[in-house]
């Protein structure tokens, strides 16, 4: 039978979602199950190595499970990580966000923090593609909602694909509260899943303000997929417990950097 060729990325995804159900591959065996040769499975391997996502075995990989490995957690596993953090990051998102504000809150237990402080809020609109902030947001009679639409990613209750993407293409909004998998000074601001990356891409291109919302843990880490370089950020909320090189880093660049207690 015929092989369906894929590009790099989604190769590579595949082969992550491989690791995770198995916990180990070998070069030979997805060389033929891809139909591409072991040299390109050793380079996505060696990529998959760098963003620590895998460790390099004799003749093959297998995941890295160890702490600060970005395997993506359930969004129930992430809403039980730094609560209080993220509780104090979507309160100090909340006080931003003025009357007439238009704004896009992306998926993620953190923006969703900053969904739960805008029950008093009035004469806002607010986009979101994410299933629990749109529930969260019911609460907020003064907040009209829009949702992206799109299909359902359980993993992380999000809506993602072309229905999602085409609903931004016709509005601009004042500002996008994007969360984020892994930030890297360097590398920028990824995620662990391709389709979510490429509509908070389309999230950046259609607003005026870029705030990304982060607790501190999730700084020296890189996920697969990137959305965005570190310039194109206006503002960071994260905590006090960010390494201070990041942080003067980030200052440099002419970022804004707002700190709550860890």
């Amino acid at each position: 039978m015929e092989k369906k060729m894929v590009g790099t990325s989604e190769r590579r995804e595949q082969i992550i979602q491989h690791l995770r159900r198995t916990g180990s591959v070998q070069v030979n065996e997805l060389a033929s199950l891809h139909g591409v040769s072991t040299v390109t499975i050793r380079n996505d391997l060696a990529y998959l190595e760098k963003q620590g996502i895998a460790m390099r075995a004799y003749g093959g990989a297998i995941i890295n499970d160890t702490p600060g490995s970005p395997a993506e957690p359930t969004v129930d596993e992430k809403s039980m990580r730094n609560t209080g953090v993220k509780h104090r990051i979507g309160q100090k998102a909340a006080e931003i966000i003025e009357p007439g504000h238009r704004i896009i809150l992306d998926s993620g237990t953190t923006t969703l923090e900053i969904a739960r402080c805008m029950r008093e809020h009035h004469d806002v609109i607010a986009m979101t593609n994410g299933m629990n902030i749109g529930s969260a947001l019911l609460e907020a009679e003064g907040v009209e909602l829009l949702m992206t639409g799109g299909a359902l990613r359980r993993q992380s209750l999000s809506f993602y694909g072309t229905q999602a993407e085409q609903s931004l293409q016709n509005y601009h909004f004042d500002i996008l509260f994007l969360g984020v998998d892994a930030f890297d000074v360097e590398r920028g601001v990824s995620t662990h899943n391709e389709d979510e990356a490429r509509l908070n891409r389309q999230m950046c291109e259609v607003v005026d303000r870029i705030i990304v919302v982060t607790d501190a843990s999730k700084f020296n880490h890189s996920g697969l997929h990137k959305i965005i370089d570190t310039q194109r950020i206006d503002t960071i909320i994260t905590d006090d417990s960010i390494p201070a090189q990041r942080l003067q880093e980030l200052r440099k660049m002419g970022i804004n950097v707002l700190l709550v207690e860890a």
